[in-house]
């Protein structure tokens, strides 16, 4: 919100010695963070004047342009009528036609600075002496209108134009909070800024609403998100009336661009009152205007010219002929002003918020209007403000009022707050009087009845924000000043510390960490090209992404359901920075569409309900939390201590042993085909207890293609938060053994398509509880193992409460074959 203090203090009488900057200082002490302070004038310097059209000559060039050398009285010519000459005024070659002859335009003499630091001079171009400069509003720094130069409606020859064109004035630019939208007006601010200096405040939008009548223009509300509705029709406006110098001024200090008198007054309004107001020309209007839901089907082109296909959630303005409007976001185009519209038709509003959000957010059309809707406009406020913008409109346009139309609730409800005495400094940790808190409640429009130990507070209908006593609260302390409250760091209670859980997935991050990855993380967004890229099949569980009504951007709509894609970017994004060699990984949560996402809306008057609650949670995507890792390049670079060692499969697979590992789980790995985005033969299945986790291996070569790779990265991701849900959580620690170790080491040949894992776990289950540790340390595919056949060798590692002999340990070794044996065919090597 961009507020010109000379607004300011037009609605509010400050103290004389407060300066821009001392009231941006309370202002940000009130939680209204002034961010930035500007001062607003001209940002020519040098002979910028009025000059009067005398004649000009179009002249063709050889180029193809069209020039016009125009002969300009900027105060110094004296014509002679004898001879009809202008001896004293300048030569000025200019490439507009926008004007005539005794048209008033800006002129920029020599000497004159333009922004950009252009300097203007007397030169010689087109076979004339070009003596200065008739400027368009672009080049003076005035607007961004270049499609000619300024033509002038007031001003002498010689006049100072930057006095006709600037006003002086100090601008805040305030970053309003969502919670006060009662802020983004200047009444608002002014309130504020009485409560921070300690004044008076008289509000010149106090007005009662009328009683309901339909003496103007016939009005229908058909749907409850409108709960007032105000038309004044006025008659006889002038079409060509200019603004006031004093609107435009004010209007462009607070970044809006004058456009003309109806326009320029609704937006004036809406920026001192807070409320949004719309004109109708009279003449387009086809029967009575209705407010009403859209209907499946509807379009309606805005006022930006585009073709809006409606939602049936959309809440329109609409006559005979169909809609006219977004109602709180933006007008049609059927029924917007003219440069021939005499007769008005002034609507002010007042629309639900929460409707008015969706809307322009469905279909992105963000405005002035919608922002100030979307955080609650004052319902006692809209007749006030019709009624100021029409006074305006006859007062600067001519015409006059000839009919009023109000419909809908006449007595807005006020909302009623008890608070308990001494809850307030109770909860602020600061001693602060009774009777300060009532001044400043009093002074914030907030009624009070004292009852016994307890107050009853009646919220004014500009502050939707304050519904319970610890709003009230906060009011009492943004008001009194954070400052004054003082800082105390509360003592916290005692607490459990950390989940198992919690030690548990910290562990793993740790371990993985610790291996030598990198930790990125990256927003749970993607494409749905990104899925394309995957490969995925039209089946995968992958494809079923929850798409974000209002997306960060348009590129990725969708919630994650895998965090490959993610970190895939994220090693593109190296690569193009020349780190070539990566270990990376990331935790997060992927997204799943279950079928379930329609929410219920609970109202915001109080807690919601525990069915609703629960339904909420049951709209819910699911949320598995997930860990995946990749890795490019060398593991190891090259150096003096000999050659580089690639990274490979085996980094990403002690990536998920080593997390697995720190929460006193193991991993069982299992070859598979077909898994994408991974290489068909060079993936592998990681589970726990029979439980699938996720997958490992070399990725895909077209995937690698498709997302700029490296040749054979590889990667993994698997389900932390399943991996954590089979985690001893029991703290169980080991204990040391205290007997000697027995190892023994079994060489088995099995087909080529029996799995390790598989041969591991018989090999577990034959030796029984003497068995402490098993791994797989050689495998061989070769002439002695015979056709078709593989040797797997395994170290088994055996321990008792007793020393073991050669007899038992020898024994727990035949019994572990005995099973491998039975199960694959196993055939222990010699």
């Amino acid at each position: 919100m961009k507020l010109p203090i000379s607004w300011l203090r037009e609605l509010v009488t400050l103290p004389e010695d407060a300066t821009t900057a001392s009231i941006a200082e309370r202002f940000t002490n009130a939680g209204l963070t002034v961010e930035r302070i500007e001062s607003v004038g001209s940002p020519v310097t040098g002979p910028l004047v009025v000059g009067r059209v005398l004649t000009y000559v179009d002249e063709p060039q050889k180029n193809g342009k069209l020039i016009r050398y125009v002969r300009v009285d900027v105060g110094e010519a004296h014509n002679d009528p004898a001879t009809d000459e202008h001896p004293a005024s300048r030569g000025i070659v200019c490439g507009a036609h926008n004007f005539e002859v005794d048209d008033l335009v800006v002129v920029a003499l020599p000497g004159t600075i333009l922004p950009g630091d252009f300097a203007i001079g007397a030169r010689k171009t087109y076979g004339h002496t070009s003596d200065g400069m008739i400027c368009s509003e672009v080049e003076i720094g005035l607007g961004d209108d270049h499609e000619g130069i300024m033509v002038l409606d007031r001003g002498a020859p010689g006049d100072d134009a930057t006095q006709l064109l600037w006003a002086d004035d100090d601008v805040l630019e305030i970053d309003v909070t969502p919670d006060l939208g009662h802020a983004l007006s200047v009444r608002g601010l002014a309130r504020e800024a009485a409560i921070a200096h300690g004044v008076s405040y008289t509000d010149r939008y106090r007005m009662s609403l009328p009683e309901p009548s339909q003496g103007g223009h016939p009005i229908e509300l058909l749907t409850d998100r409108c709960s007032a509705f105000t038309a004044l029709t006025i008659d006889g406006v002038d079409p060509h009336a200019p603004s006031p110098k004093h609107v435009t001024d004010r209007l462009q200090a607070a970044g809006v661009r004058a456009i003309s008198l109806a326009v320029d007054v609704t937006n004036y309004v809406m920026l001192e009152s807070g409320q949004p107001l719309h004109a109708y020309d009279a003449a387009k209007l086809d029967g009575p205007i209705r407010v009403r839901m859209a209907e499946q089907g509807e379009t309606l082109t805005t006022l930006d010219g585009h073709v809006r296909k409606l939602d049936v959630d959309d809440m329109l303005i609409t006559d005979d002929r169909g809609p006219i409007g977004l109602a709180g976001v933006m007008g049609g185009e059927d029924t917007e002003i003219s440069e021939s519209t005499s007769r008005i038709v002034l609507e002010a509003a007042t629309f639900e918020a929460s409707s008015v959000s969706r809307t322009f957010r469905r279909h992105g059309l963000f405005s002035e209007a919608s922002k100030r809707f979307e955080r609650h406009v004052d319902p006692a406020v809209s007749f006030a403000a019709a009624k100021r913008a029409a006074k305006l409109l006859t007062q600067y346009g001519g015409g006059e009022i000839v009919a009023e139309t109000f419909v809908g609730e006449p007595h807005p409800v006020r909302r009623t707050v008890k608070l308990r005495a001494g809850l307030i400094p109770a909860i602020l940790g600061a001693t602060i009087p009774e009777s300060e808190s009532i001044r400043l409640l009093s002074a914030a429009g907030v009624g009070i009845t004292a009852l016994g130990d307890s107050l009853t507070l009646e919220v004014p209908t500009w502050r939707s924000d304050l519904v319970d006593p610890y709003d009230i609260i906060e009011e009492v302390g943004r008001t009194h000043g954070y400052e004054n409250i003082g800082l105390r760091v509360p003592t916290a209670p005692a607490g459990g510390g950390l989940t198992p859980r919690q030690w548990a997935r910290r562990d793993a991050v740790r371990a993985v960490a610790e291996l030598g990855f990198t930790q990125t993380m990256a927003l749970p967004f993607m494409s749905g090209e990104d899925l394309e890229k995957m490969r995925l099949p039209e089946d995968d569980r992958r494809r079923r992404a929850v798409r974000i009504a209002n997306p960060l951007s348009d590129e990725q709509p969708y919630l994650r359901t895998s965090l490959l894609p993610g970190l895939f970017h994220v090693v593109a994004k190296n690569l193009s920075r020349s780190l070539t060699d990566l270990a990376i990984f990331e935790v997060g949560s992927g997204f799943f569409d279950t079928g379930k996402l329609a929410a219920p809306r609970p109202a915001l008057s109080g807690r919601p309900s525990d069915d609703e609650l629960r339904q909420l949670d049951e709209a819910l995507p699911a949320q598995p939390e997930m860990m995946v890792g990749i890795v490019a390049g060398d593991w190891v670079a090259d150096g003096w201590h000999g050659p580089a060692q690639p990274a490979d499969w085996t980094h990403v697979v002690a990536l998920a042993e080593r997390a697995a590992a720190a929460v006193g789980l193991r991993l069982t790995r299992r070859q598979v085909d077909d898994v994408m985005p991974w290489h068909p033969g060079r993936t592998a299945e990681l589970s726990v207890e029979g439980h699938v986790l996720g997958h490992v291996g070399e990725l895909h070569p077209s995937v690698v293609e498709a997302f700029g790779l490296p040749a054979h990265a590889c990667a993994v991701e698997f389900n932390l938060g399943d991996l954590l849900d089979r985690a001893p959580h029991e703290g169980r620690i080991d204990a040391l053994g205290t007997f000697p170790l027995a190892k023994e080491d079994v060489a088995l040949i099995v087909d080529n398509d029996v799995a390790a894992a598989d041969v591991e776990a018989a090999l577990v289950e034959g030796a029984g509880e003497l068995l402490e540790s098993i791994a797989l340390f050689d495998v061989y595919e070769g002439e002695q193992a015979g056709e078709g056949k593989k040797s797997l060798a395994f170290a088994l590692r055996l321990r008792a409460d007793r020393t073991l002999t050669d007899a038992e340990a020898a024994e727990a070794r035949q019994a572990a074959v005995d099973v491998a044996a039975e199960r694959y065919g196993a055939v222990q090597r010699a």
